[in-house]
């Protein structure tokens, strides 16, 4: 009689085994709450009234599993406007939390809230958010950590801990005067004081060494480091001090793993690297500064540190306690164009790819930067670029100009005209040498609030070319919510045939 009993209680014991593991693998809401307001940082010996979230720099990491849905709302108690991007989050039907102000959704004003709603879908690693109004990001950032889904893991040894390195710019100055003053005055923005890794610029500035940020590591452990470029505008080398990186991911996708000495990250990139423990017991810097290439423009070459620091050696009676100064790494020249270039060149997929062969859409945009004459009714103050001009950035030779009432989102949905024009062109207005021989008419720039659009579905093949006017520099771009097939890259004129 006590056999049916045994048969019950196994059965149920099973049944709630099965439930719990259900829940494990259940999606999850996260809600959050984001204030941002001014906080007192003191950096570099001066104290600045910083924009933060909720009190932090750098911001709040927020972490989910693949297939979680994050609810944000955001309280904007800052006396500026505000929105909030989460770069690299593909917004599936769900633009509108995208962020950019005036393009998906107006800004949130002082004193007002907004929530933000999205699921993040088959992407696993590291990405970031950040303000996406004015200069704000320069101190309104932080990191998106996604795991893989709950039963998953990931597609390399499951390291022995963690830790993410926000890189970023600092001025001794309030940013949002800095954009404003470049604004008003046509001539480039002054250059940042100091890089920083989670905030902190390191031993080698001054009344900065207390705040240096120590990474921990015991000696044969293998661990995770999710670097993030959350730099305003400098692309930037990163290496440690006698150790070797393996690459295992990019803005929340698998690579196939290499390993290199060093890193190059373009504003608003992420790299996911595996780091051993495996020299002797000691602290070493981790090291970044800045990957520049423009010819005669000022930027800022001054480095930041962290220490990754093994675990200490026990005192006793023939080993000191006192921490050693840390090892430097050898860092690449700031122009060094070919370390840079074979970086970024090591990036695969890590499985075999099926690239579209047919194309319905192609693209070509000419980008860089031009020089308006200044107009008629400003003073010479207000044109202060080279020889009383002023810089304008520009895709096929246009200008993009924000809306100021309305975003392009809203208008696109509601058939509102007059915000937007959809007359982008596919082309540039006309094709030259582009390394060299530019013609004078390519050099002012028409503004204009232009857009193309695309049929959903279609397959799109986007070539993208330095002008060289001005000066030839890097030009990282970020397309919204899009990965990409990367077909060919180099130090040409592309070709038709290529």
């Amino acid at each position: 009689m006590e056999a049916p009993s045994s048969i019950l209680l196994l059965g149920l014991c099973l049944l709630f085994a099965f439930s719990a593991m259900s829940t494990l693998a259940e999606p999850k809401a996260h809600h959050h709450e984001f204030v941002v307001q001014a906080t007192p940082v003191k950096r570099l010996c001066k104290t600045h009234n910083s924009i933060t979230v909720n009190g932090q720099f750098p911001g709040p990491t927020l972490e989910v599993n693949n297939g979680d849905t994050l609810v944000v709302q955001v309280t904007n108690k800052a006396r500026y406007n505000v929105t909030i991007h989460w770069h690299g989050i593909r917004q599936m039907r769900t633009g509108w939390a995208d962020g950019p102000e005036f393009v998906t959704q107006c800004p949130i004003r002082p004193g007002g809230s907004y929530t933000y709603r999205f699921t993040v879908q088959g992407q696993e690693g590291t990405l970031w958010w950040h303000a996406h109004s004015s200069w704000l990001r320069a101190t309104v950032y932080g990191a998106i950590i996604i795991h893989p889904k709950q039963g998953d893991s990931y597609p390399f040894p499951k390291p022995n801990r963690q830790e993410t390195l926000l890189l970023g710019e600092w001025w001794d100055a309030n940013p949002i005067n800095v954009v404003r003053q470049a604004t008003r005055t046509g001539a480039a923005p002054n250059i940042s004081n100091a890089y920083t890794i989670n905030g902190q610029p390191g031993d080698l500035y001054n009344c900065s060494r207390k705040g240096t940020v120590i990474v921990p590591i015991d000696s044969g452990e293998t661990n995770l480091l999710r670097v993030v470029n959350a730099a305003l505008n400098q692309p930037l080398f990163f290496s440690v001090a006698n150790h070797k990186l393996t690459v295992v991911g990019a803005d929340a996708s698998y690579t196939k793993p290499f390993t290199t000495k060093v890193l190059m990250l373009g504003p608003g990139q992420t790299t996911d690297v595996l780091i051993s423990g495996d020299q002797p017991p000691s602290r070493y810097y981790m090291a970044a500064h800045a990957y520049f290439s423009a010819q005669n423009a000022p930027f800022d070459n001054t480095t930041t540190t962290a220490i990754l620091e093994y675990k200490p050696v026990r005192c006793n009676k023939t080993t000191s306690c006192k921490k050693s100064k840390p090892i430097m790494p050898q860092l690449p020249a700031f122009n060094d164009t070919n370390t840079a270039d074979v970086f970024t060149r090591s990036f695969r997929s890590p499985r075999k790819v099926e690239v579209p062969t047919e194309i319905d859409e192609n693209l070509f945009f000419t980008i860089g930067l031009g020089l308006n004459k200044c107009p008629k009714h400003f003073r010479s103050r207000r044109c202060q670029g080279p020889n009383g001009t002023r810089f304008a950035a520009s895709m096929n030779n246009v200008s993009f100009a924000l809306p100021n009432n309305m975003s392009i989102l809203q208008a696109y949905q509601q058939n509102i005209p007059g915000v937007y024009s959809s007359d982008f062109p596919a082309n540039p207005p006309k094709k030259f040498d582009y390394t060299g021989n530019v013609s004078r008419s390519l050099w002012q720039p028409s503004f204009g609030t232009k857009g193309y659009k695309l049929k959903y579905g279609s397959r799109v093949q986007v070539v993208l070319q330095d002008t060289s006017i001005v000066t030839p520099e890097n030009h990282p771009i970020h397309l919204h919510g899009y990965d990409f097939y990367i077909l060919a890259q180099g130090f040409w004129k592309l070709q038709c045939q290529d």
